[in-house]
């Protein structure tokens, strides 16, 4: 009697519908949960036959397995179990799994039909299908635009690599040019330099100051033009790579005197180069022809940017750690809106006005600072003037 009862409380309380039948398909019981799943009460279905649960299509197919399963004992739904279309009693349809189950009883065959609701599994296969589909139509449409990208990025480095060509060709056309241009200039220019000064010597004698005047006029005007073509082939060298640091052992102090010596005869009117060097040592290991040019190049920035009667400071320094190189000037200075241009090729201030020059001096000297392992820096105030220093470690 306890496992009777027991029995009859889990079928109660099952959360699936149980319905047994009869081997004509006769309801015989109906538990809370089927009659919950199909909307109709105990009373409804009870002697009804099992097709009522169904669409007409299905409950036929149904009535005539049982028949044939009857007669023969041919199995496809019994202890197996398949998916099936329920009707409800307003005649809503949804999807059931049934899984059937044969019970003797009492010498007669009873039906045990354990039926399990797959609506929201169906609606949650849909939605998860919907996504997949939509995720694939996602995955279509990235990989399009990603191809398409890769399309456009392919004829853009074909583009690229044509302008690059192009680019490289000019350059190479502009080196040659610039290297023949200054090679090819010189020669007259040197010509015309000396003839001018001999014309000023000759001059002289004949106590004519127009003509004095004249020829120093063109020696200024080739020295300048002899600048530029220089600054020309430097820049050239240094594009191509020819320029190297070769690192050599030299007094620096000895250079730096030939240096004030040689710029002196260079300033303008009563400008004054001050030479100091500071420091026991005097060797240093730096490329000598690369130190030159440079102190050169800053000292001709002070002379051509200073006035007539300013002193210009130049000194040098050797300490346990570094080689310090330094020229001050008293001259215009340079704007600070200009400062951070100051080291690219071509740029000259705003307040350089008529002042001639390439814009290509503190390039170069940047340029073969950096080939020797140092750096250059500078501090400028506008009409105070200018300090520029070289700094390089001593190993």
């Amino acid at each position: 009697m306890e496992n009777a009862a027991l029995l009859h409380a889990l079928v109660l309380n099952a959360i699936d519908g149980i319905i047994t039948i009869d081997e004509l398909g006769i309801i015989e019981s109906i538990n809370p949960s089927a009659c919950k799943l199909f909307a109709y009460t105990e009373n409804e279905v009870l002697g009804q036959n099992i097709s009522m649960l169904m669409p007409s299509s299905d409950g036929e197919g149904h009535n005539r397995y049982l028949m044939h399963y009857n007669m023969t004992s041919e199995a496809h739904i019994i202890g197996i179990g398949r998916e099936l279309i329920g009707r409800t009693k307003d005649g809503y349809q949804f999807p059931f799994k049934l899984g059937v189950g044969e019970v003797k009883y009492a010498g007669r065959k009873i039906y045990a039909g354990f039926i399990h609701d797959l609506s929201q599994q169906k609606k949650d296969e849909e939605r998860l299908k919907n996504y997949a589909t939509h995720l694939e139509e996602l995955v279509e449409l990235r990989t399009k635009t990603l191809n398409d990208t890769i399309n456009a990025l392919e004829k853009a480095k074909e583009k690229v690599s044509i302008t690059l060509e192009k680019e490289k060709t000019i350059s190479k056309l502009k080196n040659r040019f610039l290297s023949m241009a200054s090679h090819e200039f010189r020669t007259p220019l040197s010509t015309a330099h000396l003839s001018a000064s001999l014309i000023e010597k000759y001059a002289e004698s004949l106590e004519n100051g127009n003509i004095v005047k004249h020829a120093g006029k063109i020696i200024n005007a080739v020295t300048n033009l002899t600048t530029v073509l220089n600054d020309f082939l430097y820049i050239e060298q240094l594009e191509i790579g020819k320029v190297k640091a070769n690192v050599t052992c030299f007094d620096l102090e000895q250079l730096a005197e030939e240096i004030k010596e040689e710029m002196q005869l260079l300033a303008k009117g009563n400008q004054q180069i001050n030479f100091i060097h500071y420091g026991t040592q005097k060797l240093v290991n730096l490329d000598q022809n690369l130190t030159k040019n440079s102190i050169i190049n800053l000292i001709t920035n002070a002379i051509k940017y200073s006035d007539d009667t300013c002193c210009i400071e130049f000194t040098t320094e050797i300490n346990d750690t570094h080689y310090i190189i330094s020229v001050k000037d008293e001259g215009i200075g340079i704007p600070e809106q200009d400062q951070q241009h100051l080291f690219e090729p071509f740029f000259r201030a705003h307040n350089t006005g008529n002042i001639p020059g390439t814009g290509l001096g503190l390039n170069i000297v940047a340029r073969y600072i950096a080939l020797m392992k140092g750096t250059i820096s500078y501090t400028s105030n506008l009409d105070e003037g200018s300090l520029f220093t070289l700094t390089f470690p001593t190993t």
